[in-house]
């Protein structure tokens, strides 16, 4: 570990002590379990994984939060979500991921308050407050502390020290809730997100790392990293994607030129005029 790293990591140590005891909102992404072993290093046992469940979150990432929790050697809780019952959320608007972290941040207050935890906390970090995350603005109004953006971390950072740790997750490719699959104002449903879940499912069979399936109606736009993209085409592998697919319910099969693009929803918001403000009621529509 570089001396500066160290004394970043070393800061980070002592925002979570002075919190005294948390809760880490633990997705099993990069930066929630880097900031996971940063709460067990500062704080022992007053440290709590929760992670939520919903139908945003994958079932294959679920059992991955849970074996990352084990090898943590923390205690973990999982609690129901339902972010889709709120209709603003369903609605898909720019602001949708606002609503997600309302509803996670109100469910886990209670939790908290049970379990004698001071504090939540969440894993943004630098490299967040460069793009368009609503649901950072939720966390603020909420109270909750983002330890990784006040230690100055940039995720390049958190990769290089997980992987130092030892941590399974310093090169897991990027995630993002099923709900980011979905174009701005392209209402979400359950049976949506199975229908994407079951596609990236497929996908991720074959042995691909860092891809996303774009849900447009009839038609599915897979996007996978260029370094990958070649073995779309071996010799029956195509025409796989294509069958399995048109099982789920996708009529058409496109394979976008530009490859894997985190966050290449927000592409579009260029188009929109305005972006309501996230407050409640007013129809406005990450883990991290």
């Amino acid at each position: 570990m570089t001396p500066g790293l160290r004394q970043k990591y070393e800061r980070l140590l002592g925002i979570l002590r002075e919190l005294e005891s948390v809760i880490v909102a633990f997705s099993g992404g990069v930066d929630s379990t880097f900031l996971a072993r940063a709460a067990k290093d500062a704080l022992g046992e007053r440290a709590l994984l929760v992670t939520a469940d919903s139908e945003t979150y994958p079932a294959s990432e679920l059992e991955e939060a849970r074996r990352l929790a084990r090898h943590l050697g923390m205690r973990h809780l999982v609690i129901e979500t339902r972010e889709l019952d709120n209709p603003e959320y369903a609605k898909n608007p720019p602001n949708r991921c606002f609503f997600c972290k309302e509803e996670l941040f109100a469910k886990l207050g209670p939790v908290a308050a049970r379990e004698g935890a001071a504090h939540l906390v969440y894993g943004a970090n630098m490299d967040d407050l460069g793009d368009h995350r609503p649901g950072m603005e939720a966390a603020k109004r909420m109270g909750v502390p983002a330890p990784l953006i006040d230690a100055e971390f940039w995720k390049t950072e958190i990769r290089e020290l997980s992987r130092e740790f030892g941590l399974p997750t310093w090169d897991k490719p990027s995630f993002a809730c099923l709900s980011s699959r979905f174009q701005y104002g392209d209402g979400i449903t359950a049976e949506k997100l199975r229908q994407v879940d079951a596609a990236e499912a497929f996908i991720r069979s074959l042995g691909f790392k860092q891809f996303r399936v774009r849900h447009h109606d009839r038609l599915a736009r897979l996007e996978i990293a260029r370094d990958e993209l070649a073995r779309l085409w071996e010799d029956g592998l195509r025409d796989a994607v294509v069958e399995r697919f048109r099982e789920l319910g996708y009529l058409y099969v496109t394979v976008d030129l530009q490859g894997f693009r985190s966050g290449s929803a927000n592409d579009a918001l260029g188009l929109l005029r305005t972006i309501p403000s996230p407050r409640r009621g007013e129809g406005q529509g990450e883990r991290r």
